[in-house]
């Protein structure tokens, strides 16, 4: 039942924040943008945030004081299950966007939204349009707008992790911002461990002191990275 009533409500929401995304839109073209952003954030953080609790989910986020307040950071996460974008989105306060599959950007309200909070989408079989995406986001990074990357690529569904790809750590090394590890533990508890069912899990999200990319190859960033996330996936379940 828990499940039945998330999904409609996981849609329901979405169109009654309809009247919110014309204002949205309504400040964009007058060029209130400040007056947008703030808008957009709470919005996303509060659709979010219900999404979680709806899970009947305990979430505790620990070390938020490690995220620089005066500039844009890249987010690097572990990649558990489907509630992951929302834990980040509702329960880290600094406001952020994603890079996601560009199957998604299709997804109607969700999609729109996405774009709104300054989203990408890239396509992981086109390696120009990835490269652009990547440029992109580098540039959004220098405009100051936090971006959160999952690069392992995929869902892991459990405790073990994928190795990281470099090539999403490009974002760092050609922005310059610092990279904000951040290791998620129990998120695949509250569906994907018995499919699509959803039922409550305490999740901890352990947010780790940034690390600075200059002078440092992508490879070597993504590497670096792994090791601290991993370890703290690690030490949750021994």
């Amino acid at each position: 039942m828990r499940t039945i009533i998330w999904f409609f409500y996981f849609w329901g929401i979405l169109i009654t924040y309809i009247p919110a995304l014309y204002r949205v839109k309504h400040l964009q073209q007058t060029g209130r943008i400040e007056e947008r952003d703030e808008l957009v954030d709470k919005k996303v953080k509060e659709w979010s945030q219900s999404l979680v609790k709806l899970s009947g989910s305990s979430i505790t986020v620990n070390g938020e004081e490690n995220i620089p307040k005066d500039t844009a950071v890249l987010f690097v996460s572990n990649h558990q299950g489907n509630f992951d974008i929302p834990l980040l989105l509702g329960y880290i306060e600094k406001p952020k966007a994603f890079i996601s599959k560009i199957e998604v950007k299709k997804m109607p309200f969700i999609g729109t939204w996405m774009e709104q909070l300054n989203c990408l989408f890239m396509d992981r079989n086109n390696v120009r349009q990835s490269v652009k995406a990547i440029n992109e986001g580098a540039q959004l990074l220098r405009n100051g707008t936090s971006l959160v990357i999952f690069p392992e690529g995929t869902r892991s569904k459990g405790n073990d992790m994928a190795s990281f790809k470099a090539g999403s750590f490009k974002l760092a090394t050609k922005s310059g911002v610092p990279i904000i590890p951040v290791t998620i533990n129990g998120s695949y508890k509250i569906m994907e461990q018995q499919g699509y069912w959803i039922k409550p899990a305490e999740v901890i999200i352990e947010v780790h002191p940034p690390i600075y990319p200059q002078q440092t190859e992508a490879k070597e960033l993504a590497q670096q990275t792994e090791i601290i996330i991993k370890k703290a996936v690690q030490k949750a379940v021994s």
